[in-house]
């Protein structure tokens, strides 16, 4: 099934979790607020392996990451345990801002990269092409291993049996 993941709509006919996540971000206006960025949710929520404690990944582009520190500051230091710190991730310079609510811990990820292009996107439709391709026992195993403490993309690693770095392996599979 073909979703669109720009767009949250899809999360009001998702699973309980799914519908909750978007009851926050629409109460929270973050992808009106974050509209500018171009912000695409990311992560296990939107493809339905998530654990409990799944977090929602917001990755957004920004061309200047002062100015986005100062956004995030503005809209979200007054939500429970925020952290924004800017430093490299995988030799790319990136903001990311963290707070929590009831329901969910939300993480805000920015580089100067369109969102369509960033790694987490590109891992998500690629692991989401996979899910599809496969019975619904390879996708109970990947949340097995992840209650076993594997991160997602080494999950997937394991299971297609991909040598070496999962993280790029994963990004070089033609789905």
């Amino acid at each position: 099934m073909q979703i669109d993941f720009a767009n949250i709509e899809y999360l009001k006919k998702g699973n309980k979790r799914q519908q909750q996540a978007y009851a926050l971000l629409t109460k929270l206006s973050i992808f009106e607020k974050l509209a500018v960025y171009n912000p695409i949710l990311t992560g296990t929520i939107p493809i339905e392996i998530d654990l409990p404690q799944s977090d929602l990944d917001i990755i957004c582009q920004c061309f200047n990451h002062k100015e986005f520190t100062k956004t995030l500051t503005n809209l979200y230091s007054g939500e429970n345990d925020f952290k924004i710190q800017t430093d490299y991730c995988n030799g790319i310079l990136s903001t990311i801002a963290t707070f929590k609510t009831k329901q969910f811990k939300i993480e805000i990820f920015g580089q100067d990269c369109p969102t369509t292009k960033q790694n987490a996107y590109k891992h998500m439709l690629i692991e989401h092409k996979i899910l599809n391709s496969k019975n619904n026992d390879f996708k109970r195993e990947i949340i097995k291993l992840k209650k076993e403490g594997l991160k997602t993309e080494p999950a997937f690693a394991k299971l297609l049996g991909l040598v070496g770095n999962p993280y790029e392996e994963l990004l070089k599979i033609e789905v």
